[in-house]
């Protein structure tokens, strides 16, 4: 109903009312054009003339009580209890017509076929154009409707996806907490919880986010890589050369966590393995994030996160898919970047 009053303003109804009245009254034009210069009594002509002008004015108030109707107030989708209603109110008027026009004039045409047809007409049109405005409006609601319960699915979709990352890395970490305490290292444990806290503040307040800057997760990068120097020694380095100016190209919340994850637990790393995260953007701006593969013998069971869970958000967010690749034992990922909007 919202829709229809937002289509059809009162002076959309009224231009139609006004339009249509005149196309309905079209072979009275004629006749009076035609019939004017032939009449010779003054009195008669003028009598004529406002007749002509009542029928005009009579039809665009009727049209436009017709049209107000059935494009504002009724909300019915089946035709033919529009045209019932709108008969009856046409049969109405059509009714006061003849008294009015009996009571002005002697001689009138209230009985003939033509006015008997442009009621008829005026009935079926007033109904035909009320009958389409609410399809189109009904059309109009379904497709809000379908696209908002899209964008609710892919905001839940979206939201699990997300939620899934946070135990992951969580139990991750506390393994190395542990190893450190049984080790006794305190200064290490210490500055590994700091750095801990840092990463889980932001993994808590992505929840809140979509796409951040390249800026942001660089920086969440910067305090998640102590975490894993630490928890592989000299064994794990990180290379990332991004120019600045490109640090603004936007990226789903939380991208580079799980590509990192996704090194270290498919990979040997120790001495004579050791691993290098290469974190580059090309002139494509594409981030590629690559690794040497040292293929682990037994590959530990996959809980559905990873490179699955990050497709799935970047199809979602930015309607980009991930790339994945392998040559020459380089695992590479390349993530496509939105501009700052």
């Amino acid at each position: 109903m919202k829709q229809l009053n937002s289509l059809a303003s009162n002076k959309m109804i009224l231009i139609i009312s006004v339009t249509m009245g005149t196309l309905i009254i079209y072979p009275n034009i004629i006749d009076l054009l035609w019939h004017l210069p032939h009449k010779k009594n003054p009195d008669g002509n003028l009598e004529y003339i406002f007749f002509f002008i009542f029928r005009y004015i009579f039809f665009c108030i009727l049209i436009w009580i017709l049209l107000s109707i059935n494009i504002r107030k009724t909300t019915t989708l089946l035709f033919s209890k529009r045209l019932l209603q709108t008969f009856l109110i046409s049969t109405t008027a059509y009714a006061m017509y003849v008294c009015i026009s009996l009571a002005l004039c002697k001689h009138v045409d209230c009985f003939t076929g033509i006015l008997l047809f442009q009621f008829v007409i005026v009935c079926l049109l007033c109904t035909l154009t009320g009958y389409v405005f609410a399809m189109y409006s009904e059309h109009k609601n379904k497709e809000l409707e379908i696209e908002q319960l899209k964008t609710e699915n892919l905001q839940s979709r979206y939201d699990a996806l997300a939620n899934q990352i946070n135990p992951h890395f969580f139990f991750n970490s506390l393994n190395s907490i542990a190893a450190l305490v049984r080790e006794e290292k305190k200064e290490q444990t210490l500055e590994y919880i700091q750095k801990l806290s840092g990463v889980f503040r932001y993994i808590l307040q992505s929840d809140k986010k979509g796409l951040v800057s390249l800026r942001e997760e660089l920086i969440f990068l910067e305090a998640f890589r102590y975490i894993f120097e630490i928890r592989y020694a000299n064994k794990l380095e990180f290379y990332i050369d991004i120019d600045t100016k490109k640090q603004d190209l936007q990226i789903p919340v939380l991208s580079l966590l799980p590509l990192v994850e996704n090194a270290v637990k498919h990979n040997v790393i120790d001495s004579d393995n050791h691993m290098k995260i290469s974190i580059v953007l090309n002139n494509k701006n594409e981030l590629i994030i690559s690794n040497p593969i040292h293929e682990k013998i037994e590959v530990s069971g996959c809980n559905g996160i990873g490179l699955s869970n990050l497709s799935e958000r970047f199809l979602l967010l930015t309607n980009n898919e991930v790339k994945v690749e392998k040559d020459n034992g380089i695992f590479k990922v390349i993530l496509p970047l939105n501009s700052d909007a």
